[in-house]
Formats: structure tokens, C-alpha cells, sequence
């Protein structure tokens, strides 16, 4: 990661610019591709009063840029709560990679399911299917598809967008769901 680190109407002292580094380093946690960090540091006086403004600039691969600013009396203080902002969205954005539900191939759970023994000793084998959704289908048509094939059961969308299936039962009659 390349790391900028400025002052501005402000002298950056090495424990300063160390703390700064450290904050930087414990962004690398959340495994995201940082390319390149930056730090603006300036000094603000109004009304006599004296305050700091720390401002992280991210620079995420694929992603915008994360910009996170923060003002407060101490400079050390406003270093640490723009670091703790910047933890948070980075770790939303972890979140957001890693869930199951942004997963959309199940190549985990058929690998887990092709593991698993039976009593037999032999393995169960899962063998993936596209399903012909294209077209609403009517009850009569899917129970003829499923006629015509060596299937067990045939899952179609009746005329009402409804998922069904059809299945022939043991006793040579046909369910549906």
C-alpha cells in the first residue's frame, strides 16, 4: 500500500507520523486491496480556539475511494476516531464480499454434500441440472414433459408464475406441489 502522509499549516512530528502509520497498518486486517492511503493533517484555529482535522483518503481496487474526515481538539483523538470510521466501512465492505448470500454458485455446499458418507461407504453424488424455466407452462403440459422423460419429477411455472413440481408417485398416479 502506498501511504502519503501530510501536513498542512502544521509540522508532523515522527511519533505523529508512526501513529499515523500504526493506524494505517490495522486497516490491512480486513484483507481488501488497498492500493493507497493517504493522511491530510491540518490545524484549525477559530475563535482562539485550536482544533485538528485529520482526513483518510482509501484508494479500495474495483471500488471508489473512501474519503473520512474528523475534526477535534486533540490531534492523537481525531487520528483515532477517523480510524475507528474508516474500520467500520471497511469491515462493511468485508462483510459485503464475504456473505453467503452475495455467493452465488453452492460449490461449498455440493462439495461438502459429495463428502458425507453413506452407511454403505460409498459416496453420494450430486449431479447439478439447469432447469428450463423459460416459459409458463400449463399442469397438463408439464405431466406430458414428465411422461416423456425417465424423471422422477419436472419443475415448471404454471400460468400463475408459481414454481411447481410434478412427480410421479409409486402407485403409477402423478402429485403436485
Amino acid at each position: 500500500m502506498n501511504l502519503s502522509i501530510v501536513g498542512k499549516q502544521f509540522d508532523l512530528t515522527d511519533s505523529i507520523k508512526q501513529h499515523i502509520e500504526n493506524a494505517f497498518d490495522a486497516l490491512n486486517k480486513y484483507g481488501l486491496d488497498i492500493i493507497s492511503g493517504r493522511c491530510v493533517v491540518s490545524a484549525d484555529e477559530k475563535n482562539g480556539k485550536k482544533g485538528f482535522s485529520v482526513e483518510f483518503a482509501l484508494n479500495l481496487a474495483k471500488k471508489d475511494t473512501i474519503v473520512i474526515r474528523h475534526k477535534d481538539k486533540d490531534l492523537y483523538a481525531a487520528v483515532d476516531l477517523a480510524l475507528e470510521r474508516a474500520s467500520k466501512v471497511l469491515r462493511r465492505e468485508h462483510d459485503k464480499n464475504t456473505t453467503v448470500k452475495n455467493k452465488d454458485d453452492g460449490k461449498a455446499v455440493r462439495a461438502a454434500i459429495a463428502e458425507e458418507q453413506t452407511s454403505d461407504g460409498e459416496a453420494d453424488e450430486i449431479i447439478p441440472m439447469e432447469l428450463e424455466l423459460y416459459k409458463p407452462l400449463e399442469i397438463e403440459e408439464a405431466m406430458q414433459k414428465l411422461k416423456d422423460s425417465d424423471a422422477q419429477f419436472y419443475v415448471f411455472n404454471d400460468m400463475d408464475a408459481k414454481m411447481r413440481v410434478i412427480y410421479k408417485r409409486s402407485d403409477g398416479k402423478f402429485g403436485l406441489y
